[in-house]
């Protein structure tokens, strides 16, 4: 009966070490992706999500609310700054209810845009499209 305990404790702790350097592992797959989004580098950011969904099998809806760029959203980074490749295909991955729904400061993009004068923006016609 021991012997069971020990091993059942052993399984416990491997998963344990095993889920945080997964969760650092992603962590540093996707350190640099804000600078991707600002530089609008489709591109790279296509070849991120790729990586991190071969390596970690997520998508980007499964890290796209952890992720902040100076308090913003990714889409909202791409918005700030005309960065309308990488917003657009960020918007074509999300599924339309999480483009929807409110973010961390409890406001849609769509009235996050509103509110910062972001209208205009080609992301913003995309965005209406998709919704």
């Amino acid at each position: 009966m021991l012997k069971i305990v020990k091993t059942s404790i052993a399984i416990a702790a491997a998963s344990l070490i095993s889920t945080g350097v997964a969760h650092a592992g992603v962590n540093e797959a996707l350190q640099n992706i804000c600078t991707i989004v600002k530089a609008d580098d489709k591109r790279q950011l296509r070849k991120k999500m790729k990586r991190v969904r071969s390596d970690y099998r997520l998508k980007l809806r499964d890290y796209y609310s952890d992720i902040t760029c100076g308090g913003n959203s990714l889409i909202r980074t791409a918005m700030l700054n005309g960065a309308i490749e990488t917003g657009t295909l960020m918007i074509k991955k999300m599924p339309r209810g999480e483009l929807t729904s409110p973010e961390q400061d409890g406001k849609t993009v769509m009235n996050w845009a509103s509110d910062n004068g972001l209208d205009s923006s080609p992301i913003v016609a995309v965005l209406n499209e998709r919704i």
